[in-house]
């Protein structure tokens, strides 16, 4: 949607009222994700893409008919095996595309969040795509880091679409959300689709080992945007870490302080130094725990043994950092979950990020009294 809105935003301050048609859930091998869109202009005009050419002639016809009578509208479309040239996806995927009426009057908020997203400030807007009272459908909720703007229709609805929303916001990540009609927490009943407006957090993995090949499946099943750096060219390819969205060739502290300088690495950066050899990891993490303000990452880690550690913080320390920029460091990486394979330690380093990113303790909910969904860090 990100590309469209200048083109709603003209129209919106017109006074006119513009067909928005988004992807809301795809299968199979669907041309677009979650979140891409479609406008439909009062002159004609089209704008954006849902499937590449597959169904835009059908959207557009359904865009015309929604701005014309004012209800909004969730449509399935498909491959069709009947008559190959039918309305369909001929690469045989499945798209949900939800079309809505978009103005001043059926969209208020818009012009705050068209400001957000110019700014590069994080937020969301959730939208009732399918409910059991027609009413519901259209309805937008916006959400940001600490405020909501709109509403779903009830106070419940809205603190639980808050909370889920806020956790999609802080990945980045475009989705279909269920829930009961009231706003329960059932798989029946209610569909929001949250388009987040930010770039997913970045993940950056120093180490082309085993280890590193698990931490980035679970980095992208985090929804970070994943990196592998190594300086050793026979490891570090993408064949050996398919899940990463970038492997690079560098030795690791000359690369992170590129990243820095290039203005890539923020407070939603996680960093992960899966080395364990001295040679890698203490000239890295000498950079990234000498960050500080906006430039400082949310999370830095290391693995390696007891023993690994203790001459790793020698080292740290035998370079100039503070007791103060050693106390920013997780090491060893990870919380005691006693796993011993890789993907088991993955899944420690993975729960270890999220407690942080989200002010958990790590302990069993059943030793903790704190709500079970958190805002942010205590």
């Amino acid at each position: 949607m990100r590309d469209v809105i200048p083109a709603l935003m003209g129209a919106w301050h017109d006074g006119r009222t513009v067909g928005l048609a988004t992807v809301v859930g795809t299968q199979k091998s669907a041309p677009r994700r979650p979140g891409a869109a479609m406008v439909v202009m009062p002159d004609g005009a089209v704008l954006g893409s849902v499937s590449g050419g597959c169904v835009e002639g059908a959207v557009y016809e359904l865009a015309t008919d929604v701005v014309a009578d004012g209800r909004a509208a969730l449509q399935q479309y498909g491959y069709s095996d009947d008559e190959a040239f039918a309305v369909g996806l001929t690469c045989g995927g499945i798209i949900d595309i939800f079309v809505e009426p978009v103005s001043a009057a059926t969209f208020p908020e818009l012009e705050k969040v068209a400001v957000d997203v110019a700014e590069g400030r994080p937020v969301a807007v959730a939208t009732v795509v399918e409910h059991p009272d027609p009413s519901w459908v259209g309805r937008h909720l916006v959400v940001r880091p600490d405020s909501t703007e709109g509403s779903i229709g009830s106070e419940r609805v809205d603190d639980t679409l808050t909370d889920d929303v806020r956790g999609l916001l802080a990945a980045g990540t475009s989705t279909l959300l269920t829930y009961g009609a009231e706003g329960q927490r059932m798989d029946v009943g209610m569909r929001v689709f949250v388009s987040s407006f930010q770039p997913p957090p970045r993940m950056i993995v120093f180490g082309a080992i085993d280890f590193a090949s698990a931490v980035s499946r679970q980095g992208a099943l985090l929804g970070y945007e994943v990196t592998v750096c190594d300086a050793r060219p026979v490891f570090a390819t993408a064949a050996r870490f398919p899940d990463a969205d970038e492997v690079v060739v560098d030795w690791p502290h000359r690369y992170l302080a590129a990243q820095v300088d290039a203005g890539l690495v923020d407070r939603r950066t996680t960093i992960c130094v899966l080395t364990h050899d001295p040679k890698f990891d203490v000239p890295v993490l000498e950079v990234a725990l000498r960050l500080t303000g906006d430039l400082q990452p949310a999370f830095v880690g290391a693995m390696g043994s007891r023993t690994t550690h203790d001459d790793r913080m020698a080292r740290l320390r035998d370079v100039g950092l503070t007791e103060d920029q050693l106390a920013l460091l997780s090491s060893p990486i990870g919380l005691d979950l006693g796993g011993r394979t890789p993907e088991e330690t993955a899944v420690s380093i993975a729960a270890e990020i999220v407690a942080r990113r989200w002010g958990g303790t790590g302990a069993p909910l059943t030793r903790t009294q704190r709500r079970v969904h958190h805002t942010g860090p205590a």
